[in-house]
């Protein structure tokens, strides 16, 4: 102990010395720069397109999902085989899930809703969006649907009750945190703490890739959808913000890599200096990108793929070859190595969202089918990439059989139109 406080007087010594010693040295440090040096351009025409593609990717997605929500993967190919396209829901309904029993191929679930939700935001606060506006909106909605529980016709027909009951279900979790946050800190940080049981869930990420549809710059996707996710916790706020800038990035590039190199380079509140830790969404993210372009590069010896011809068994329906499958059935695996306690864990959703859109490599239909075909939440991870690659390629270069069945269903069978959904958004 005496050594090193005699060190530590040498050392202060020394300093104080020094003092009178000025370096007229300054060597600059590097300024942060923007990930795009523009605001976003688009003619209405293809604003358009592109919003209405992004609305309707993304419905693809949760209704491919639809069936096998939460699903194995080897649960899915022991009925479904290889998912190419949408199959009937046939599920019980439930306030996150479809709202009615068994409903056709197309229909969709809260995903979707949540879409329709925030278009009727946007109308509503137009250019005055704030955390304040969005948890009055979700409480006004809370209190409008809790007071048609008075309703004559409610007391009359019990299905009635039944079907007032599964909207509050759906929305008292959202409802309850909206309205702490309008109360106190306190009660707000009890309540966020306390959603869907204190687990770090994928919930903003069901509507801030909306916000990348409206924002000028992917800084401004970001911040924006970071101070709407009034319900998420620690780096989930953080992926949260960067499926809007995802979104927002297909907007202006079809180049995969731009869209997925956003999510390092677009980083506002600065998570990447985090201590000890760094910037996790980065860490997942690279990770799986690292992933995938290693298995694709791996040789593949026919020898060994027959003798394990039982693990890569290929799936009904799979329409491509078996090499092909056994590179995906890797990739398979390395995601199931990092599997969480709850399937829609953000950091679960990520990860699965960005192998998805790197082993897709650009197409659309193979994207949603990797996701689709590995289970878990995947109706949620599927509504979110469709909703980036519906903004990449436009709802005119959307398959057509896909495109359009989902429309009719989602407009004649569940009252969502699509197509005036974005209208509403584009002001036509």
């Amino acid at each position: 102990m005496r050594n090193a406080a005699f060190g530590l007087i040498l050392v202060c010594s020394a300093l104080c010395s020094c003092g009178d010693q000025v370096s007229h040295v300054d060597i600059p440090a590097p300024k942060k720069a923007t990930y795009t040096s523009d605001t976003l351009q688009l003619s209405k025409e293809a604003y358009y397109d592109k919003v209405l593609g992004a609305l309707v990717g993304s419905a693809i997605g949760d209704a491919m999902g639809a069936s096998t929500e939460m699903w194995y993967r080897k649960a899915i190919q022991l009925k479904y085989g290889y998912i190419t396209g949408l199959t009937p829901a046939v599920r019980v309904q439930s306030p996150e899930g479809t709202w009615e029993h068994n409903l056709m191929a197309g229909a969709t679930t809260d995903d979707t809703r949540w879409k329709y939700f925030m278009v009727k935001y946007f109308t509503e606060h137009g250019t005055d969006l704030s955390p304040k506006n969005f948890a009055r909106f979700i409480t006004d909605y809370y209190e409008s649907i809790t007071h048609t529980l008075a309703d004559t016709d409610v007391l009359s027909q019990t299905d009635s009750l039944d079907d007032r009951i599964e909207k509050i279900d759906w929305i008292k979790e959202w409802a309850r945190v909206a309205i702490a946050y309008q109360k106190k800190p306190e009660d707000y940080q009890k309540a966020q703490n306390r959603f869907y049981g204190g687990e770090l869930s994928c919930a903003g990420q069901l509507y801030t890739p909306m916000f990348g549809l409206l924002a000028k710059t992917p800084e401004e996707a970001y911040t924006v959808a970071y101070d709407h996710s009034l319900f998420d916790l620690g780096y989930a706020k953080d992926i949260s913000a960067l499926v809007s800038v995802l979104t927002h990035m297909a907007l202006r590039t079809k180049n995969m890599d731009s869209i997925l190199n956003a999510a390092t380079f677009v980083d506002p509140y600065g998570y990447q200096d985090s201590r000890l830790v760094g910037r996790i969404s980065y860490g997942i993210a690279d990770a799986s990108i690292k992933n995938v372009l290693a298995i694709l590069e791996k040789p593949l010896v026919d020898s060994l793929i027959a003798k394990d011809s039982i693990i890569f068994k290929i799936p009904e329906g799979f329409p491509e070859t078996q090499k092909k499958w056994v590179r995906q059935e890797m990739v398979y695996q390395f995601l199931e190595k990092d599997e969480r306690a709850i399937p829609f864990h953000s950091g679960e959703i990520w990860q699965i969202l960005i192998t998805g859109l790197q082993f897709g490599e650009g197409d659309f239909e193979r994207t949603l089918q990797f996701i689709v075909n590995y289970g878990r939440d995947n109706d949620t991870v599927a509504a979110v990439a469709g909703m980036i690659m519906g903004a990449r390629d436009g709802y005119t270069h959307l398959p057509e059989d896909l495109k359009e069945e989902v429309l009719r269903v989602n407009r004649e069978n569940l009252g969502i139109d699509l197509e005036l959904l974005a209208q509403e958004m584009v002001g036509e």
